[in-house]
């Protein structure tokens, strides 16, 4: 089967968390998609942001490495990959955390049927897929201690 490379967002603004319902697959997902062709995964994940929600967003990396030699460019860390079915074919997933100063610009595509903000305490909902769930609790744990070392 087909896999393809794509990336996804896991959103926040102060105490909460942006998820889509997306038209296609009918899932409440983060926002995301396909890297494109001589695209990082770093640039894709930025766009889809803004392709799919308007907004500008910064990813929380923790690296310490510096250019050195070679190197043109460090790229964020995903704090999580895997590889699921979207029904036709995979998707092999980094997936990051990234943070918005604003929501005020928030204006989803025609892919997506809704947004919604969630708190710690909303992703219990039924409706929520267990991975999304489970990443996205993570993805808190990840976002919180970002904010203690600011």
């Amino acid at each position: 089967m087909k896999t393809d490379l794509v990336t996804g967002a896991y959103i926040f603004f102060e105490d909460k968390l942006l998820l889509i319902h997306h038209g296609k697959l009918d899932l409440w997902l983060p926002v995301g998609g396909h890297i494109d062709k001589d695209e990082t995964p770093d640039d894709s994940v930025l766009r889809e942001i803004k392709e799919e929600t308007n907004l500008d967003a910064e990813i929380i990396y923790e690296g310490d490495f510096f250019l050195q030699g070679n190197v043109k460019r460090i790229l964020a860390t995903p704090f999580h990959v895997n590889v699921h079915s979207v029904g036709d074919h995979n998707h092999c997933c980094f997936f990051y955390v990234c943070r918005v100063s604003s929501p005020k610009k928030l204006k989803i595509n025609n892919e997506l049927k809704s947004f919604r903000w969630f708190s710690r305490e909303d992703l219990g909902e039924s409706y929520i897929p267990a991975d999304v769930r489970a990443q996205a609790l993570r993805a808190f744990e990840i976002i919180e201690k970002h904010k203690r070392f600011l």
